[in-house]
Parts: C-alpha cells; structure tokens; sequence
C-alpha cells in the first residue's frame, strides 16, 4: 500500500525554497513525564538525571529552570541553585515508550520523519500539509494530538528549512508554534545572537567574540577570511546557515557515521587493569550493536578523559577533564569484538597515563554494510588467534543470540564484571536503581583464565 503522503506534488517538482518543515520538540520531556505520571510533582522543580555529586542533569522542569538548572549542568550545581528542588534518578525504558507514542502520533501527519533523540524530530509536512488546510493548521492539530495521546505538551516551529524550523520552535517555547517565512529569515536572523545558529558551541562562540562577532548578522557580513580563522573550510556554510540558507532534507534513515560506547567512571581510576576492563565490556557492545544495525567498522577509536583537580571550593573539585583520542586503522572491516578490543588495548598501550581516567570510550568508525556473508572478514593464510576456526559460527553471535533470550547479562567474556556501571549502563541492562542504593545488583565474578 502507497503512502497517504505521497499524494500532491512530486519530490523531483519540489524546490528547496517551496518546502515546509516542521520541528517539534517536547517540552522539558523527562520532567514533563515525571510530573504527569505523580501530581504530588506538578508546580514544583524537578530535576531528573545523575542524583549522586558527580551525576549530571538531564532534564529540568520550566520550575527548576526559573532557578538557573538546565540540562547538562553537575548535579552538585543545580543542587545549589535548587535545594528545595526534587531530584529524581530518570527511568529510560518508561521515557523511551512514551517517545513510540509520540511517534505514531507523527505519523498521523507524514511519514518522512528525522528523529533527533527521544523528544524531539523533524517532520517534512511538504506533501501533506494541503490535507490538513496549510502547515500552521497541521502543526496545531499535531500539537493536540500529541495533548490527546500522552498529556504532555510539544513545541513546535515551521520554516522553510531545517535551520529555520529549529529556531523557530525555540522561539516559540514552551508550549508554542512560531513560523519563520523565507521572507522574514534574513531580518529576524540578523539581531539574534551567534549561539543561537546550530552547530556553534561554547568554544567556537567565544572564539568568535574575540574577533568582535556577535550576532548572525555580523557573521554573516564578516569576511570569509575572517570566519575561517574559526571554521576552516567550513566558513562558507556558517555565513549561509546565518542567512538562514539550509539545504539539508529531512533524512528518515541516517546512515551511522560510527558506533560508540563510553562512560564516566563513579571515581578516578589510575590502573590500567581497569581500564582494560572498561575496553572489553565497550568492545561487546560496540561490536553487538554493529552486527545488529548490520555494519562493518574499520577505525576504532580510543578516547579517555583525565581527571585534573582544581583549587578553591571542594564542590568544583573535579570539574575539569582533559581529552584525548587515538584511532587505529584495521587491515580489513570488522564486527568481531576481539579485534576491536585489541586495537582498543594496544591504544591504551601507547598513552602515558599522568592523571587518573574519568572516562572511557570506545567507536567504531569508517562503515560499510556488511551486504552478505561473503562480506564477513575471511581468514587470513595465517590465521591468528583471534579468528574463528572454519565452519564455526561467530562467537559474537553466539553471544547475540544468547543476550536476545537470556538477557544482557547471561554470558560474558572471562573478565571480571566492572564496577565502574554508571545510571545510563544500568538502564541499559535493566538494573535501574537510586544512584547510591547497596542493593543494587551485582553479576558474580567469573574467574580469570591463567596467563598464557
């Protein structure tokens, strides 16, 4: 059966500046959820996300934000901001159902969707708002069917692109609509500030406001010279997204550019044994989710982020950490765990470890489908240790088909289970208690196979 959108204009008649795009995005979602499902919650400021000193905010209430919480703030700062405010420790497998319905509802309006995380997506309505009387009547119908459906509210922006659309629902938080016309972009783009562009950050914002740029106006006027002391060949592209210039369509299937795993350990680690540890556990999961999306990687990728004290007040103690990355090029495409934690290892192996590690991660990178078995790597004349023998399945899918009946933890490599498991790890396998609670769960320790 066709799709109900592919009524109206054909794609190959529509022109970049005849699209209408729609960007919604659920307001203060995690809260939003927590407050619904408990009225004794409403009218006051929730905080979800890490509750112990070192976690970090993932969602706050428009409540807690008149103090100054926001998402990705230490939790140890927002708890000064906000004593009174509740601090909840999140429940993803909860957050992540209410984000199907809200997703079926979208698909109540087109089927060319950009999901951007669990709150928020892009919607190309170009084909189908003439069914519901023009864009701004779709979106608010959208809007009170996302109200019907989950109780919750959803802000949403209409431009004729994906930058506009974007800005637009901002400006029209919370709760809001708010449209920008091709016509009105350049003026109302000019005066707002160079943060306000997606895809320049806090570094690139200062860097900026040292060579005098302050708002999308004066980047975009700024010499092209100029803006590439910032943005390298990349400095065209900036001044046309600050004319508010965006030809990037609404992508329904993004193909990954690299699958990772990382996590913050709950406190310094300065054995290398450990980190190993972390690397064989980050190697599983990268290799499992590989094999699941159906791709081969041939980078792999080390990151780790060092933990440096800082001097003064004891709560901001830990507040800075220093990064680096090392990559690693394979002789062939991979999925197999193995091979991806032994380049990972001999990374590891190359760095000089002078402060203790606060994370650690692991991607995948340089991808390619793996289109049929006979793309799976062979062995080599001179097979190493690491191969399966001929006529042998993979131990890693093994280990997948296993993990799919039993559960994540049913079958692990002979290493000993870490303790480094942060909040987002136990949500993952299904263990998702207080942060801090001694009855947590813990996997008994397999024995370590004698040195070879």
């Amino acid at each position: 059966m066709s799709s109900p959108w592919a009524l109206g204009t054909l794609a190959s008649e529509v022109t970049r500046s005849t699209r209408s795009i729609l960007h919604a995005d659920m307001d203060a979602f995690f809260a939003s959820v927590e407050q619904r499902d408990d009225p004794s919650l409403r009218g006051k400021p929730v905080i979800v996300g890490g509750t112990g000193s070192r976690g970090v905010v993932a969602a706050a209430s428009y409540e807690a934000r008149k103090f100054g919480v926001h998402s990705a703030m230490p939790t140890w700062q927002a708890r000064k901001l906000c004593p009174q405010g509740v601090y909840l420790h999140g429940n993803m497998p909860k957050y992540a159902a209410v984000s199907r319905q809200i997703r079926g509802v979208f698909e109540e309006f087109t089927d060319l969707i950009e999901p951007l995380a669990l709150d928020e997506a892009f919607l190309d309505i170009t084909h189908s708002a003439h069914l519901f009387e023009g864009p701004e009547a779709l979106a608010r119908r959208l809007k009170a069917r996302v109200r019907e459906e989950t109780d919750l509210a959803v802000s949403v922006g209409l431009g004729p692109n994906k930058l506009l659309a974007k800005i637009a629902c901002g400006l029209g938080k919370p709760d809001g609509l708010y449209q920008i016309t091709e016509e009105e972009a350049t003026a109302l783009l000019a005066k707002m500030p160079i943060r306000k562009l997606w895809g320049i950050g806090p570094k690139a914002e200062e860097r900026l406001l040292a060579l005098g740029i302050e708002t999308l106006g004066a980047l975009r006027d700024a010499p092209v010279e100029t803006v590439r002391k910032v943005f390298g060949r990349h400095a065209e592209a900036i001044q046309a997204r600050a004319m508010g210039h965006d030809e990037r369509p609404v992508e329904t299937e993004r193909a990954p550019k690299s699958i990772g795993e990382e996590s913050t350990f709950p406190g310094p680690v300065a054995q290398r044994l450990k980190l190993v540890e972390a690397i064989v556990e980050h190697s599983e999961t990268v290799a499992s989710r590989a094999r699941r999306a159906g791709y081969l990687g041939q980078t792999v990728t080390l990151k780790i982020k060092f933990e440096k004290k800082r001097s003064g007040k004891r709560t901001a103690a830990f507040e800075i950490f220093e990064g680096l990355t090392r990559q690693k090029r394979l002789d062939r495409p991979t999925d197999d765990a193995m091979t991806i934690r032994k380049a990972a290892e001999s990374l590891l192996q190359s760095i000089e470890l002078e402060s203790p590690v606060r994370l650690l991660g692991v991607t995948l990178s340089a991808l390619r489908r793996a289109e049929t078995e006979a793309e799976k790597p062979q062995l080599s004349l001179f097979p190493v240790a690491t191969e399966e023998p001929p006529g042998r399945p993979s131990l890693g899918a093994v280990m997948d088909q296993v993990h799919a009946r039993f559960g994540a933890n049913a079958l692990r490599r002979a290493v000993d289970q870490l303790d480094k498991m942060t909040a987002s790890d136990r949500e993952k396998v299904g263990e998702l208690l207080p942060e801090g609670d001694e009855s947590t769960p813990k996997s008994p320790k397999v024995p370590r196979p004698g040195r070879r």
